[in-house]
């Protein structure tokens, strides 16, 4: 899951150019090689992704947790999409120079000595996330790891960002997968639940996304990538945000007609889809930067209160509250 969409970290709404010529301020210190690889991880991307993992596996097994088997999956699902994360680095190394808020990235700042060995770290990476769940935990966890990162690095990276209007519906698709790997983690299979999750989760990625490059469209139009329904019309790209936030609330309701949390989670869940409207509504009659910023960054705490309210949903199905709407 999941900015880039959902999928790398949401990238900063106020970056600016790094260097002087770009008429921004003059570009930081060095901030060294550990960092540098620390952040070619993604790891705001990674801890969400995680997240959503834990997510799927608290909504498929709310009455016993085996946290042996969570601890396990998150640690694969964090070593997978690090991974992902550093092969899309690399896969977008020539176009993150052409763009202000990326271009100071490891890469493209060339601080990476040897960049050949960032798609191989990555690759490793994945490998090892994939292939330790398929091992200790099940084949399908593995699989929905898989998918995952094949979705983020193949479909969307080298294939659809440059190429599609679609690339971040499609691409939503990564940010879903965890809640898949969690269920099966659990589980053993995708439950109706944790398939409601992932549905949800693959839906807020659009608003979310499309808030964050109404406000950045400028930089991508300049460096020719179709990051909105309509680059050259953001009326009608504004509009998209507020119909594909109010998918969110009937999203939050089939979590709670799956049966797989109690009634006040999934009034909780609609609640929430309700209120992202409400803060991206405004789009609809026009677009400015910060209302569409105001959308971008109450995305974030919407899916946290997602995962919030499934963690929540352990301790009321434990008490015997009723499930449902």
């Amino acid at each position: 899951m999941k900015a880039e969409p959902a999928a790398g970290r949401p990238p900063s709404v106020d970056e600016a150019a790094r260097s002087p010529e770009a008429g921004g301020p003059a570009a930081p210190a060095d901030p060294g090689p550990i960092a540098d690889w620390f952040s070619l991880a993604k790891p705001g991307i990674t801890a969400l992704i995680c997240l959503v993992a834990v997510g799927g596996f608290l909504i498929a097994s709310p009455r016993s947790i085996d946290l042996e088997r969570l601890g396990l999956l998150v640690v694969c699902g964090a070593a997978a999409s690090a991974g992902s994360g550093m092969l899309n680095h690399y896969l977008d190394r020539d176009l993150d120079p052409r763009m202000r808020r990326t271009r100071d990235r490891p890469l493209p700042a060339a601080r990476i000595r040897r960049e050949g060995r960032v798609p191989v770290a990555g690759s490793l990476l994945v490998a090892a996330g994939v292939g330790v769940a398929a091992v200790g935990l099940n084949p399908l966890t593995g699989l929905s790891i898989v998918l995952g990162a094949a979705t983020y690095v193949g479909v969307y990276t080298a294939w659809l960002k440059r190429r599609s209007s679609w690339n971040i519906v499609i691409g939503g698709f990564a940010g879903s997968a965890p809640a898949l790997a969690g269920s099966a983690a659990a589980v053993g299979s995708w439950t109706v639940g944790a398939l409601a999750l992932a549905a949800l989760v693959f839906l807020w990625t659009p608003p979310h996304f499309w808030s964050l490059a109404l406000v950045l469209r400028d930089d991508y139009a300049k460096a020719g990538l179709p990051m909105l329904p309509r680059m050259h019309d953001p009326s009608f790209s504004g509009k998209v945000v507020v119909v594909s936030a109010g998918l969110l609330v009937a999203a939050g309701g089939a979590v709670g007609a799956s049966d797989a949390t109690a009634w006040p989670v999934s009034l909780g869940l609609v609640a929430l889809g309700v209120a992202f409207v409400a803060v991206t509504a405004p789009l609809w009659w026009g677009v400015s930067k910060p209302l569409a910023r105001r959308g971008f960054l109450f995305s974030g705490p919407y899916l946290l209160g997602v995962v919030a309210a499934v963690a929540a949903n352990v301790a009321l199905i434990r008490a015997g509250v009723p499930v449902g709407l």
